[in-house]
């Protein structure tokens, strides 16, 4: 390894096989029960969980350390209204053709429709935004590296942090979603990513029986 500033890892903490494989089997369990909800009660949820879970979300790795993620969590009615109508006019055109028949067929177990009713109901949605620049610093202007893999990883943190906490969650790409960046009034730089939708499940929710299919251990994994 070439020469660096450094700083000793202090804050690892080991633990022995036996509470390594409860921890495991115990993060399996909870991990097992997060699935997309597409009926959210208008409870609210305090500003401040929502902060701590892009706070965790915003500690993922990320090629060069550049961290080229931006999160607009938007709370207001008016702008959650702005969003519902964009993502429902593109949402039409998708559902009346453009997605293609094999699409729409893999879909229809879920039950989806051009309807979004949650982006305005829900008490949060978080517009996930790539960045193609920057750096470490809030002035940079660099190339960021392996943007689309830390932007994931990023995603998936804030899923589990939210589900941690309590919420459920529905990831929404609406195509194109470029009308995000309008409304969250984001740079030329930021393109939007994903939507995730969170709060408490409306007390009817309910989960396809399609997405409760997992594959199996062995189809997911090989181990050499």
């Amino acid at each position: 390894m070439q020469s660096h500033d450094a700083s000793p890892l202090t804050d690892y903490v080991e633990y022995s096989c036996e509470e390594m494989l409860t921890r495991s089997e115990t993060f399996y369990a909870e991990i097992k029960r997060r699935h997309s909800i597409r009926s959210f009660s208008n409870r609210p949820v305090p500003q401040e969980i929502i902060e701590n879970c892009i706070k965790a979300a915003a500690t993922a790795p990320s090629g060069a350390n550049h961290q080229p993620w931006h999160f607009v969590a938007v709370h207001s009615d008016d702008i959650k209204k702005q969003i519902r109508e964009q993502a429902e006019s593109h949402e039409r055109s998708f559902y009346e053709g453009r997605a293609g028949e094999e699409w729409l067929d893999a879909l229809k177990p879920l039950g989806t429709d051009a309807s979004k009713p949650y982006l305005e109901e829900a008490p949060w949605l978080i517009a996930i935004f790539s960045q193609k620049k920057g750096g470490i610093h809030i002035d940079d202007n660099n190339t960021n590296y392996y943007v689309h893999e830390s932007v994931g990883i990023a995603t998936g943190f804030l899923i589990n942090a939210l589900h941690s906490s309590g919420l459920v969650t529905l990831t929404h790409t609406p195509k194109p979603m470029s009308f995000l960046s309008k409304i969250c009034q984001r740079p030329e730089n930021d393109r939007a990513y994903m939507l995730i939708i969170t709060g408490y499940p409306a007390e009817d929710a309910t989960v396809p029986h399609h997405a409760l299919v997992k594959k199996s251990f062995d189809e997911v994994c090989t181990i050499l």
